[in-house]
């Protein structure tokens, strides 16, 4: 199951994944593009480990990479307790 998180530079969707058996976390990024239709990649948490970047610049990812990195905690959180909406706390 994947849990929206947050939305960036007006199009630009981050969801996540729960917590995965072998303890990671999957962070999918997605975004519109007029030509090709989306542009999408996935980090995984803890190790930011990246996979499947298709159509996003180096510094489209090393931008994420930092907004992933400034939000991790709250992400690994999210994702022990069923995604934002599910958080106690908030």
């Amino acid at each position: 199951m994947m849990y929206p998180f947050l939305q960036i530079d007006g199009d630009t969707e981050i969801v996540h994944s729960e917590m995965l058996q072998n303890g990671e976390v999957k962070v999918y990024i997605e975004k519109p593009d007029a030509q090709d239709g989306f542009h999408h990649a996935y980090c995984f948490l803890p190790s930011y480990r990246w996979e499947d970047i298709q159509g996003f610049t180096a510094d489209e990812i090393a931008r994420y990479q930092q907004v992933i990195e400034s939000t991790a905690h709250p992400i690994l959180e999210f994702s022990r307790q069923g995604g934002f909406e599910h958080a106690s706390g908030l």
